[in-house]
């Protein structure tokens, strides 16, 4: 699918940077609003945040809290079973269907490589060349950019394949002989199951605990509970929701299918060791056991690069210093979709329309406040806080 929209300008009300979920939800919001916006995105084609990754991949939630705003997810196969886990490909059809129902002005294969603000209501972006200038930016590109892999990995014998979770596939990118996958949170334990099937594996990294989620019946009981709670109490807002956003965002998140349990019996072989070093070429680990192993997948996540947001708004760790998605010291700049940005569900498919609708509020409000003020910045606009 080619760009949605081939309507080229240099200046819009608002540009939002990144057109998965969350810029096609802040999208939507726009356009039920009239407000003039177009989306960059980076991809070669809507969708392609979730085409391009582990050939097994399914969600975690039922295809009934999918939902972006304004259109029901499909369920397995497009049939409407609300209850199936759709694949990684029915999530990224649908993200390609839901642009182009609500005719979203998305432009794919435009890589935004600067951003800045020389003027106090005049944003200025760098892409593919061109200079394009907007009064809002809603940076929607997520959190997770660059494939982490420990220095080490440069130490690993050439004999071993070596890649990143980000690049694995399928069971057949691999070579014959054991496969140490390194991280056991939900990447790495799913990579696990789908690479047992074929070949002895090992399983390394911390316990990161585990969410009560099935594929069966009790799904059917535990997921409303889990999903209300994931939209409107775990959030930060209170101290047990920030306490969960501190480990979300740094820890990485509790595994919910691939359980140990189901690790197990799958027979995968789950050692809670860290790997460490090398030994001999081989993969060491902290309890000094060195891995004999043919191949390593390293699930060892991504770290944030906004670097080319040229503006002072992030703090030590490297996050947007943000409240619910609001830059107080960049007016008119904006987050959605960043892990726990308001809630636990925040980076879903299921709950990033909720943030998205209220950043748009938001965004519409400084924006009419902005047209009736006497001059200089507009005056303040409520935070959307628990909306």
């Amino acid at each position: 699918m080619e760009s949605v929209n081939r309507d080229i300008r240099d200046r819009y009300e608002v540009v939002v940077i990144g057109g998965g979920q969350a810029g096609l939800a802040t999208g939507y919001h726009l356009k039920q609003r009239g407000i003039d916006f177009v989306i960059l995105d980076a991809a070669e084609r809507v969708g392609d945040s979730w085409r391009n990754r582990w050939d097994s991949l399914r969600l975690f939630t039922p295809a009934k809290y999918n939902s972006l705003p304004g259109m029901a997810f499909p369920g397995m196969g497009f049939t409407g079973e609300p209850w199936s886990y759709p694949t990684k490909d029915e999530v990224a059809e649908y993200l390609e269907v839901y642009a182009s129902r609500f005719e979203l002005p998305v432009q794919t294969r435009v890589r935004v490589d600067a951003l800045m603000k020389p003027e106090p209501d005049r944003f200025v972006l760098s892409a593919n060349g061109r200079r394009i200038e907007a009064k809002h930016v809603v940076v929607a590109s997520g959190a997770w950019h660059v494939p982490l892999v420990p220095d080490f990995a440069s130490d690993v014998d050439s004999s071993i394949l070596q890649m990143h979770s980000s690049e694995y596939r399928r069971p057949a990118q691999l070579r014959n002989g054991p496969v140490l996958v390194v991280g056991a949170a939900n990447s790495g334990a799913e990579i696990a199951l789908d690479i047992v099937r074929e070949r002895r594996t090992i399983l390394v990294g911390r316990d990161t605990g585990e969410l009560p989620l099935d594929d069966g019946w009790r799904a059917r009981v535990s997921t409303p509970l889990i999903w209300f709670a994931a939209n409107h109490i775990l959030t930060i807002d209170n101290p047990i929701g920030r306490r969960m956003r501190a480990q979300e965002r740094f820890h990485g998140e509790p595994v919910e299918r691939a359980r140990p349990k189901r690790l197990l019996d799958a027979g995968v072989e789950r050692r809670f060791a860290r790997a460490v070093g090398t030994r001999g070429g081989r993969p060491l680990l902290d309890d000094d056991t060195v891995v004999d192993a043919a191949n390593i997948v390293w699930a060892t996540g991504f770290r944030r690069d906004f670097s080319w947001i040229e503006l002072p708004i992030f703090d030590e760790h490297g996050w947007p210093d943000e409240n619910h998605g609001v830059v107080d010291r960049v007016p008119g700049l904006y987050f959605v979709g960043l892990p726990f940005q308001r809630a636990m569900a925040s980076a879903l498919v299921g709950g990033v329309g909720r943030d998205a609708g209220a950043i748009v509020r938001h965004l519409a409000a400084r924006s009419a406040a902005s047209v009736h003020s006497t001059g200089g910045e507009p005056r303040q606009v409520a935070h959307p806080g628990g909306a």
